[in-house]
């Protein structure tokens, strides 16, 4: 729901309106949520609106961007009912952030977007644990369906499902994360799977252009359709023992960073950003690339 007990909006404060910021704020304003959002950034806040109406019309969605743009943190939280923090993926940063909540806002919930950082360690310096809880969105936000709602060792169970509500009534699929672990459930199986894939480059296995390949365009292919433990079943649980009996003791089970990425770091590759990681990356190509996944997301996004 997104009307409070009290007959009004819910009204959802966005800290933090950089790359995955302003999407989520634009999930929520299309909701008919009561949106603010501030960020320290004069120009990063100047142009938020700019940047969800583009997404907007990506969408062929002619509404009006309507929420509010706040000149500070104050401004922005300080009656709020739910406030997603957003800030970059800094461990002091974030508890910061929570320690100043504290003192403007006593009542709200705060949701913290972090793709990896454990809650309970981010809400370890808050006055009130209870209410802070996990809201790992994927980017794009308006277009990624899923939410992992994080439960830290002090989050109130109220509060989980409060969340919950409104990303459901956000149009979200919120899904339940009970144990407090780095990477929660997404992040984890990417990593995995990226951990896996350096490691048959590095040991001269195939190319990464092949195990990029590979991945795209076989399991790939399935994984938006049939994810991998329905999979198991559909194959046969005698089987995938079989497979992972003979298989799992050649698999990478390191805990370094792979030497692939190390010799990049050390030659100052960076990826994209720079021109040159694992690939080279000409003038361009990463706008190519990043048009490209959006058109797929646009192309495979579930009906409403």
């Amino acid at each position: 729901m997104n009307i409070s007990s009290d007959g009004r909006r819910v009204k959802i404060a966005v800290i933090g309106a950089g790359l995955m910021g302003h999407g989520i704020a634009q999930v929520f304003m299309v909701a008919n949520f009561d949106v603010s959002i501030w960020d320290p950034n004069r120009t990063t806040r100047d142009n938020v609106k700019t940047r969800i109406r583009e997404h907007l019309t990506l969408l062929g969605d002619s509404s009006p961007v309507t929420l509010s743009v706040c000149d500070s943190l104050e401004e922005c939280v300080h009656d709020c009912d739910f406030v997603v923090e957003a800030v970059p993926e800094d461990l002091d940063l974030k508890r910061d952030l929570i320690r100043k909540i504290d003192e403007i806002n006593t009542r709200c919930v705060i949701g913290t977007n972090t793709s990896v950082l454990r809650i309970t360690e981010i809400a370890a310096d808050s006055k009130d644990p209870s209410r802070i809880v996990g809201t790992h969105w994927w980017n794009p936000p308006y277009l990624i369906p899923v939410v992992e709602v994080v439960r830290g060792n002090q989050t109130s169970e109220s509060v989980a499902c409060q969340v919950k509500e409104w990303l459901n009534a956000a149009g979200k699929v919120a899904v339940d994360v009970f144990k407090d672990v780095p990477g929660f459930v997404g992040n984890r199986m990417q990593f995995a799977l990226l951990r896996e894939a350096m490691h048959i480059v590095d040991e001269g296995i195939c190319s990464a252009e092949t195990v990029d390949l590979v991945a795209s365009q076989t399991f790939g292919r399935r994984l938006s359709a049939v994810g991998p433990l329905r999979n198991a079943d559909f194959i046969g649980l005698d089987l995938v023992a079989a497979i992972m009996e003979y298989l799992s003791p050649s698999l990478s089970d390191s805990k370094d960073i792979p030497h692939l990425v190390k010799q990049q770091l050390q030659a100052e590759r960076f990826g994209a950003k720079t021109g040159g990681g694992i690939f080279n990356w000409e003038a361009g190509e990463r706008g190519s690339v990043e048009k490209r996944l959006l058109e797929h997301l646009l192309r495979t996004a579930p009906a409403d």
